[in-house]
């Protein structure tokens, strides 16, 4: 009898050595995903703790005749910090009014993200540099996106100066 029980206490040893071996193996294969989810949670905290303001941001668009005038305008907005980024989009056919007549033209556009404070200076820009006697350049305000990419814009586009000195 006193073997059996001594067999009897083994087996619970051994089962319980064996439990922890297959729970520290688990852990083991488990860490790589837990780190992962740390790498994300800690991710997931550093663009919930990023703010930004609805509107801070805008899109515009603008059309071009032609690849040329759009690729133009494009690098003389970004070199002037006028946008952060100006996408060129070839091959688009514009139907509008002009002079009372149904028109249809193939054009480019450009869209454009940046801040809001710098749309009347980008217009005034594409007034003095597009060929057309009137220039399209709208915009709408950016409400959400991408925390790190509507930060990018704010870094690479200054404030507006709101100053109006004349100095030249």
């Amino acid at each position: 009898m006193q073997s059996a029980r001594a067999s009897a206490h083994v087996l619970r040893e051994v089962g319980s050595v064996k439990a922890l071996v297959l729970v520290a193996s688990l852990s083991l294969c488990m860490l790589p995903l837990l780190r992962g989810l740390g790498s994300i949670t800690s991710r997931a905290l550093s663009m919930a703790s990023e703010v930004y303001a609805p509107g801070t941001h805008s899109a515009a668009f603008i059309t071009c005749p032609n690849q040329t005038v759009a690729l133009e305008l494009a690098r003389g907005i970004v070199q002037r910090k006028l946008a952060a980024c100006v996408n060129i989009v070839p091959a688009i056919k514009s139907v509008y009014e002009w002079q009372g007549k149904i028109e249809e033209d193939d054009e480019v556009l450009l869209m454009i993200k940046t801040r809001s404070s710098k749309v009347p200076s980008l217009a005034e820009f594409v007034r003095s540099n597009h060929p057309y006697e009137v220039a399209e350049v709208i915009s709408l305000p950016i409400e959400q996106g991408n925390p790190p990419y509507l930060k990018w814009i704010g870094d690479v586009v200054p404030e507006e100066n709101t100053s109006t000195s004349s100095s030249s």
